[in-house]
């Protein structure tokens, strides 16, 4: 069992990939075998099924040309970076004085 969110985001990028493929009106056959996949995966992919593999959802992204969104991915982690800072200590140092100069 998925959590919802997980299911609806599947859902919603398995139309989002159907909807490319349709706009550049190719077939699930052709697609499915630019991919290197069978159509009834490409079936689950444009259903959202968690099932498929991550690789044949790049493979489809691929051969639609939309590849390079998957780099987006993660890119800006703000909740990440928020741990991260919250971890950092700054250590307080005296300024630095310059040679030749005394206070």
């Amino acid at each position: 069992m998925h959590p919802l969110k997980v299911t609806r985001t599947l859902k919603r990028l398995g139309e989002n990939i159907q909807l490319a493929r349709l706009r550049r009106q190719l077939s699930m056959s052709q697609i499915a075998e630019r991919a290197g996949i069978s159509r009834p995966t490409l079936t689950a992919i444009e259903a959202g099924r968690p099932n498929v593999s991550f690789g044949s959802y790049a493979m489809v992204l691929f051969v639609l040309g939309l590849l390079d969104d998957l780099t987006t991915v993660a890119n800006d982690d703000v909740l990440g970076r928020k741990l991260q800072d919250a971890r950092i200590t700054i250590k307080q140092r005296a300024p630095k004085h310059k040679k030749g100069t005394h206070d």
